[in-house]
């Protein structure tokens, strides 16, 4: 609301500064509101450019704006007055000219830029070695709190301006599971960065994929940083695109307590399995353990034997056979 009020107070004042000090009339006044107009709309159109691409695009008009004054000081000094004069009468047209090419070469080669300075980064600069790129699932599933608490993790999280949008979407969404999600992933986002450990930074960096998965990816390889995610399919996407994936699941999997066949252990057998007599109860960390003969321990806290372990891509499961209730 305040920018657009800002946006009329620029097309309302535009002609009242033209009239009032440099032609009282209607015509100054129509050139100050057509000045005020043209403000305006290029206010709204660079709105929505990417700040890096202004930048390399004034860097390029001026470095075209240097050239066509170094031309008219070679011009100059040939000492032909009739060739400077014939020179000197374009000079506006000639300004803009070199101004705008300058501008559109920088914006058009600014990528080129990129990969320069990623093959500089090839050949011995450390770049973005201690960079961790968050998607939201990572965020909203919470875990990398403890791990950052742990201090496993070196470096600086990213979190790009994209993600962050994500999570901002699915807060505001009239789904209150997609809500509550959106709401748990910025309030951990906000944990980390009150952590103090490791550095969160937003990144306003975008990149020119077609999806959120490919974005990550590109923007984790041109950064030469990790990717950080719980996502199994962007784990996959991102190893074939050579970006180191810290997948937080296949963490927690390494780190659960080793089971060994022969070892006893006490659990408690919550229902039945899918064969005939099987019994199903879980370890403190979420493994599922089957028990042959437990369909009758149902409620009961026994003591089994354990023997297999059975490793699979939704975790480990292990099996086992009852040795009678605790005592």
């Amino acid at each position: 609301m305040m920018l657009w009020l800002f946006r009329i107070f620029v097309i309302a004042a535009s002609p009242a500064i033209v009239y009032f000090q440099i032609s009282r009339t209607p015509m100054g006044a129509a050139v100050g509101l057509a000045v005020g107009l043209v403000i305006v709309g290029a206010e709204i159109l660079v709105e929505d450019l990417n700040l890096l691409t202004m930048i390399s695009a004034m860097l390029g008009g001026a470095l075209g704006i240097i050239i066509a004054k170094l031309l008219d000081y070679i011009v100059f000094q040939i000492g032909n007055d009739a060739l400077y004069a014939a020179w000197d009468k374009y000079s506006l047209l000639r300004y803009f000219a070199l101004g705008a090419l300058g501008a559109v070469v920088a914006v058009k080669k600014f990528p080129e830029f990129d990969q320069l300075d990623k093959d500089l980064a090839k050949m011995g600069r450390r770049r973005g070695a201690d960079m961790k790129i968050l998607d939201s699932g990572s965020i909203i599933d919470g875990r990398i709190v403890d791990v950052c608490d742990t201090h496993f993790l070196s470096g600086s999280l990213i979190v790009p301006r994209f993600v962050l949008h994500e999570l901002q979407v699915l807060a505001d969404s009239e789904d209150a599971f997609k809500r509550a999600r959106g709401r748990r992933g910025l309030d951990i986002l906000a944990r980390l960065q009150e952590n103090g450990e490791i550095p969160v930074k937003i990144m306003d960096r975008d990149a020119d994929a077609p999806d959120m998965d490919a974005k990550l990816v590109k923007l984790a390889r041109d950064l030469g940083a990790k990717l950080v995610t719980t996502d199994f399919n962007l784990n996959k996407a991102a190893m074939l695109e050579g970006v180191v994936c810290l997948n937080v699941n296949d963490l927690s999997t390494a780190l659960k307590p080793v089971v060994l066949p022969g070892e006893a252990m006490p659990i408690f057998v919550m229902k039945d399995g899918k064969e005939k007599d099987q019994g199903v109860g879980y370890l403190d960390d979420g493994t599922m353990v089957v028990i042959e003969d437990g369909r009758r321990w149902i409620g009961k806290r026994i003591d089994i034997s354990v023997t297999s372990i059975l490793q699979t891509s939704a975790g480990r499961m292990v099996f086992g056979k009852s040795r009678g209730e605790r005592a």
